[in-house]
């Protein structure tokens, strides 16, 4: 993005209604096609916002008086046909930035950042929903604008321009919150907790470094790091331990270079081994479960090599494919590998070697303790015959507990936890009301437990101190806040009455609140005949 200098940014004042999406509007109903994996279309969003950052981290860091970080907050809904949002409070989208951010294949003029195709946004967005709608806030302008789109819509009627909804917001104000609804996509169980995985170990320099905060319904990624191994040379058994982690840095020649290291994992693994291969510190190749593991170095799945090799290698000089999963390697993958391999085999520490001949003896205590737990579980799983559907009930009762309080760690600024107990047609509710302070979050009322502790009478809702509403109407004091939470707590309750009683889509009446309080209720409504 452009820097955009105070004096000028506090020129605009909302003048810019619309925005020009030609030419590519075709483009848009197949992007939904695009080989995408889910961390790799939600990526996206996180690069748009770690470029936002870095080209106006100065800005912001003057403007931030406390010490800056920057933090991307995603949350998913299955209810009614699924939701997704992601907020950051990067830079937002600047006004001279508008033509370039929302037109299709429009390539921007800096190709060297993490947003180099033009397509991020509108080919992830697309990917995983029918509607989607940008709301941001640029630092330094008074505006806040927002831009929604109904691809069906733009396709069949060939819209070309899209209106841009503007309202007066404080200068200081950054932040940017897409919106997407009818996902063609669920995310449910196993795959949303891949894409956690994937998406720490996608961005862990990122995160390692304290740049970023990345955080998915509430929950803080982070990277856990291997433990290298370390022993004595397989050949030379009485000689001293030695780490076995080594530095690479070699040049393929034509711009091209590869550094980072390699290592052998203290415990095999056969699904988290291999290297990670990244680009402008963001990996492309390797996440999680997925390591680059090449025949070539790695031989075949049942090696030894292939559970103990890993390591981050950063490449220069490589073109990446326009999803950014994976390295355009263009006949020099072969080159590549030759020279890694023969970093790899260099004394001292040749890591090759190593990872085939290094076994682990367990030690005799090591057995006799891990036989000694296998008999007493043996036992107790005997005893526990008789008892089995009790400890089963209390197990779940406890693993729901344990959803719940992890679903309702706050994704943002919270000025405080409210927990209100009611007693509603004869069953107990427990409702735990986080109390949002940030103008990034544009919902007034948020649903943020599961469908499971729903079920079980815990609810948990978010409310925004910061939306419009609460700011004209809520007042400085608990007394006024109080009815307003009565209220929200009202919708909440009977969306989940609802559907437990088999309404289809109940979330629309909470959404359809959220949606006029901010567009329309926040303000002053004329009366008729005044």
């Amino acid at each position: 993005m452009e820097a955009v200098s105070k004096t000028k940014a506090t020129e605009h004042t909302g003048k810019l209604r619309t925005v020009d999406i030609r030419p590519g509007v075709c483009i848009l109903s197949v992007l939904r096609h695009l080989n995408y994996r889910p961390w790799f279309a939600m990526a996206e969003f996180v690069d748009n916002s770690l470029e936002s950052f870095m080209r106006h981290q100065e800005e912001l860091k003057q403007v931030e008086k406390q010490k800056y970080r920057l933090a991307v907050a995603i949350e998913y809904d299955s209810r009614d046909g699924g939701q997704l949002i992601i907020r950051d409070n990067a830079a937002g989208i600047y006004e001279s930035e508008y033509a370039r951010a929302f037109r299709p294949a429009e390539i921007p003029p800096d190709r060297s950042g993490l947003a180099e195709f033009g397509m991020g946004m509108k080919s992830a967005a697309c990917w995983f929903a029918r509607n989607w709608t940008v709301r941001t806030k640029a630092l330094d302008e008074p505006v806040e604008r927002t831009v929604s789109f109904d691809i069906l819509k733009i396709v069949k009627d060939r819209i070309e321009e899209l209106t841009i909804h503007s309202k007066p917001a404080r200068e200081s104000a950054h932040f940017t919150e897409i919106t997407l609804q009818g996902l063609h996509r669920s995310l449910h169980g196993k795959t949303l907790a891949k894409i956690k995985e994937h998406l720490a170990s996608i961005y862990r320099v990122f995160i390692r470094d304290g740049t970023l905060k990345l955080t998915i319904d509430g929950d803080v990624l982070s990277y856990s790091e291997p433990a290298i191994l370390k022993a004595p040379y397989y050949k030379k058994p009485h000689d001293g331990a030695i780490i076995w982690r080594k530095d690479i840095n070699f040049d393929l020649g034509g711009g091209q270079r590869a550094w980072g290291f390699a290592a052998l994992r203290a415990t095999a693994s056969t699904t988290h081994a291999g290297f990670a291969l990244f680009r402008r510190n963001r990996l492309i190749q390797g996440s999680a479960d997925e390591g680059y593991r090449p025949e070539a170095i790695f031989g075949h799945t049942n090696s030894y090599r292939y559970q103990r090799l890993f390591g981050e290698l950063h490449l220069e000089g490589f073109e990446v494919s326009h999803t950014k999963d994976g390295f355009r390697w263009e006949g020099h993958e072969e080159v590549f590998l030759s020279l890694l391999k023969e970093y790899l085999e260099q004394e001292p520490v040749p890591l090759l070697a190593q990872a085939e001949g290094f076994r682990v003896r367990p030690k005799r205590k090591d057995i006799k303790q891990a036989a000694a737990e296998a008999v007493r579980e043996t036992a107790e799983t005997v005893q526990a015959t008789a008892a089995q559907s009790l400890e089963l009930a209390s197990a779940e009762a406890n693993a729901g507990e344990k959803r719940l309080d992890k679903k309702l760690k706050p994704a943002s600024l919270v000025a405080k936890q409210v927990i209100r107990e009611i007693k509603w047609r004869s069953k107990k509710w427990r409702i735990t009301i986080d109390l949002a302070d940030d103008p990034g979050i544009g919902e007034w009322l948020t649903l943020t437990s599961d469908l499971a502790s729903e079920a079980e009478g815990r609810i948990g809702i978010r409310l925004s101190l910061a939306h419009p509403f609460m700011e004209r109407f809520a007042g400085a004091t608990g007394e006024s806040i109080e009815p307003l939470l009565r209220v929200a707590i009202a919708i909440a309750l009977s969306e989940v009455a609802a559907r437990a009683s088999g309404v289809r889509k109940a979330s629309v009446i909470r959404r359809s609140v959220n949606e006029l309080l901010r567009e329309c209720l926040s303000e002053q409504i004329s009366e008729e005949g005044a």
